[in-house]
């Protein structure tokens, strides 16, 4: 009673010192010119907010994130190329979600809070909780699931976190922008109920529970309409019917129509337009285009903020460096996934004579590339690790991982390796082998093509398995890969990019100073053609559509009766679990009640350790088509030798709804449903049947329609155009417009590149990332990938002021051929 009497008196403080905020934020935009308004709508630079001085509004700045702090120093960027101060670098989203621990992201979260109080900067640009629709999103490796529950769990407290510390964060990137490939331009097709259920749902949760500050919204089009101005998205959805109350603001170079956004809900661009966009939203309310009104509500947004911000801000304040590298090292034992454990290989013992092959044993893949990049505080390495344990162990490093062009010498220098690795694993006890995707295979910028490991380390992995038959395989990425040799190794210890602390973690882990629990939160295929978005990703030029619609990750897998290479949720650990005694507390509801779920876990092992526990649900619709089960809760917890705990979940029966197109609603229909407990998603042991009692309604019914979505075939998923379009509603738009003149805006380099001018172009750009980059393949990589395909109108706003609107449309005029005016505008400037 106590505590609730607390907990009430905390929202009533806070419910007015809202009301506060939000007087004094309207008192202050009163008192602004027009030009002070329009002008607090972009920022001052990349990531510092303009400030209104003569009233005391100071400015304040923003950060990359979100698995460390990437402020930036010297020259600016959004890519991750330019220096940065020094900043603890944890495991990646990828890593985090697989610790289904809540409290762990809190903990994260809370220490990101204090790197940034430390650094003065007011908000974090983060999480990311964008879904997994294919594991060739080159990003995949900052976003965290395949399923939005657990993505909207992980991003809530993750922000939580942030947030304790009166430090805001950018929940983002809202939403549907789940590939790389032309992310500025195309237009994610994807119908109502896929996009509820699947594409939205994690973003609501994290919403509702994690209340940021601030939402960012994705560069992507959504069904033909750009997310920077699409009033559906930013108005109906996140501010009307989730009450999102925060900032919305751009990705860096999103806008579009500048002032159709403030109209929808977009409150302000970053990075600064230099002005351009300031003086169209002023010349609109001048002509009456755009109503003061809804400019003052970007404007009183923007304001509450700012004030927010400098209320939180802490003098001469400092973290502890110590404490946050080893909750990095904590968080990445936490993460680490065992994939396999064949006659208890693992955990390995000092006195074994041991060999450590692969080069990232001593140069770690610990952080994925592009605005998440992290100038990391110390990195260590799983060799000196181990050494440092009295490990006795020789090491060959077996590949490089610098990417070289194909030749005679090169291919002898790798059969040196391989042979040198081999000798040195026949005369071992066991082999502890480093694979992974090396740098440049996975960035923001670009989609990897292949879920192939460098086919150098294959064959490594092939000749050492011939040599040795006790090889544990410490594999590291942002994402799954395919493994040919799976079943010649004993062991698998999964990392994903484990952040700073990796090597030390994985030290922990191979020798028993730390129990593995982590399981994963996403499915790994068999190969890239069991993957249900197969034949849809990245699309065309114009749309990619979304034909699996809800049938992503384990949804797919299990509906199709497709074999998988790990499950989700899959994870071993060195100690053993039995999962008895599942309960409802009634076996009969009605809409709005709570179930309550009891079953027990017992460790039947010798060591203490957690233990992750998964409750799905499952229903059998007539009507609509389901997935055969979808999680619905999961539970973390830790268990002494021979301890057995019972654990308690309540799910409302709100929850076992599925989004209802044809009344627009979420909608939970009578019959029953059952409740699934267990391990993995393939490994629910524990069942109980309830029955709910709801009203009846129509529901959507596409078996004459579109009846692939009710038995999934079981070879490729192909899905024609008319029963997609049946579902979708509409007709679809062409994938690939022709690209004819005249050319506009919104197209792209590559777009124009069978022209002169565009060849022109293309070589210019070229050459401007080969510079920029610094002689960095990744980087080049990226570089070029986001200059070829940024939008005409964006170039503008990230160019820094070197590229003028009145230049950018002299452009154009050369590409549809007017040369003279276009010579005319270049030469004007």
């Amino acid at each position: 009673m106590k505590e609730e009497i607390i907990k009430e008196e905390i929202i009533k403080e806070e419910i007015i010192k809202e009301e506060n905020l939000n007087k004094k934020a309207s008192e202050l935009v009163a008192q602004m010119t027009l030009e002070e308004k329009a002008g607090l709508c972009s920022g001052k630079d990349s990531w510092v907010l303009k400030s209104v001085e003569r009233l005391g509004l100071n400015h304040i700045m923003v950060a990359d994130g979100p698995h460390g702090l990437r402020k930036q120093v010297g020259d600016q960027d959004n890519l991750g190329l330019g220096d940065s101060i020094p900043a603890v670098c944890f495991p990646t989203a990828s890593a985090l979600a697989c610790s289904f621990d809540r409290e762990l992201a809190f903990e994260v979260g809370k220490a990101l809070g204090e790197e940034c109080l430390q650094e003065e900067v007011s908000v974090l640009l983060g999480p990311g909780a964008n879904q997994k629709r294919s594991p060739l999103c080159g990003r995949n490796f900052e976003y965290f699931s395949e399923d939005p529950l657990l993505s909207g769990e992980m991003a809530a407290a993750m922000i939580k976190g942030v947030q304790s510390q009166g430090i805001g964060t950018s929940l983002k990137h809202f939403a549907v922008n789940n590939q790389e490939k032309r992310r500025m331009t195309v237009s994610a097709v994807v119908d109502e109920r896929a996009f509820r259920e699947i594409y939205l749902k994690g973003f609501e949760i994290a919403v509702k529970k994690g209340k940021p500050w601030t939402v960012m919204c994705a560069y992507n089009r959504l069904n033909g309409t750009y997310c920077s101005e699409n009033e559906y998205l930013l108005t109906k959805i996140l501010r009307e019917e989730w009450g999102f109350d925060g900032l919305v603001v751009s990705d860096w170079g999103a806008v579009n129509d500048r002032v159709l956004g403030v109209k929808v809900g977009l409150d302000i661009e970053m990075p600064s337009s230099n002005g351009i966009n300031d003086a169209k939203i002023i010349a609109a309310v001048k002509n009456k285009e755009l109503s003061e009104k809804d400019l003052d509500k970007a404007v009183i947004r923007i304001t509450k903020l700012i004030l927010k911000s400098l209320e939180a801000k802490k003098k001469d304040f400092g973290y502890d460096e110590n404490k946050h590298h080893k909750l990095a090292i904590l968080v990445a034992q936490e993460t680490a996934v065992l994939l396999k454990n064949e006659n208890k290989i693992l955990p390995g013992k000092l006195e074994q004579k041991a060999a450590v092959i692969g080069a990232l044993a001593k140069d770690p893949r610990y952080q994925g590339a592009g605005s998440s990049k992290i100038n990391p505080i110390r990195v260590e390495n799983a060799w000196d690790c181990l050494v440092d344990f009295g490990l006795k162990a020789q090491y060959a490093s077996g590949y490089t991982i610098k990417k070289e062009k194909a030749n005679k010498q090169k291919a002898l220098r790798e059969e040196a390796l391989i042979e040198e690795a081999c000798n040195i694993s026949k005369v071992s006890d066991i082999v502890y082998l480093f694979a992974g995707l090396p740098e440049g295979y996975e960035s923001e910028g670009f989609d990897r093509v292949t879920l192939s490991l460098p086919e150098n380390q294959n064959r490594l992995i092939e000749a050492v398995t011939d040599c040795n038959q006790n090889v544990v395989v410490i594999l590291s990425g942002g994402a799954p890969m395919e493994l040919p040799w799976l079943n010649k190794v004993k062991g698998i210890l999964l990392t994903y990019l484990s952040g700073e602390g990796g090597g030390a973690a994985v030290a922990n882990l191979l020798l028993g100073k730390a129990i593995p629990c982590g399981k994963l939160a996403e499915t790994w295929p068999l190969q890239l053609s069991d993957t249900p978005a197969y034949h849809y990703f990245p699309g065309g030029r114009s749309t990619v559509e979304y034909r699996e619609s809800i049938f992503t990750g384990y949804r797919y897998y299990e509906a199709a009766g497709k074999p998988v290479l790990f499950p989700f949720g899959h994870g071993l650990s060195y100690t053993s679990f039995i999962y008895s005694g599942i309960k409802a507390d009634r076996s009969e509801y009605k809409i709005g009640e709570e179930i309550n779920v009891s079953f027990e876990v017992k460790n039947t092992g010798k060591d203490c350790a957690k233990e992750t526990a998964f409750i799905f649900i499952a229903n059998e619709n007539n009507k609509v088509f389901m997935p055969v089960k979808e999680l619905r809760e999961f539970v973390k917890v830790s268990l002494q030798p021979g301890e057995l705990r019972q654990i308690l979940v309540s799910i409302n029966t709100k929850e076992l709804a599925y989004y209802n197109t044809v009344i627009g609603d979420w909608y939970a229909p009578s019959g029953e449903y059952k409740i699934m407990v267990g391990a993995s998603s393939s490994n629910c042991t524990q069942q109980v049947v309830i029955r709910l009692h709801s009203e009846d309604k129509l529901q959507p019914d596409y078996h004459e329609s579109a009846p692939v979505y009710y038995h999934l075939p079981e070879n490729e998923f192909v899905v024609s155009e008319k029963e997609f379009s049946n579902l979708y509603g509409r007709d679809l738009a062409p994938s690939n417009i022709p690209v004819v003149r005249p050319f506009n805006a919104n197209h792209t380099i590559m777009d124009v590149s069978h022209t002169v001018v565009g060849k022109v172009l293309i070589k210019y750009m070229t050459t401007m990332a080969k510079k920029i980059s610094g002689g960095g393949a990744e980087e080049e990589t990226l570089m070029r990938s986001m200059m070829l395909e940024i939008p005409f109108f964006a170039m503008v706003t990230s160019s820094g002021g070197r590229l003028s609107p009145n230049r950018m449309q002299g452009i154009l005029d050369l590409l549809n051929r007017h040369y003279v005016r276009g010579i005319r505008r270049l030469l004007k400037g």
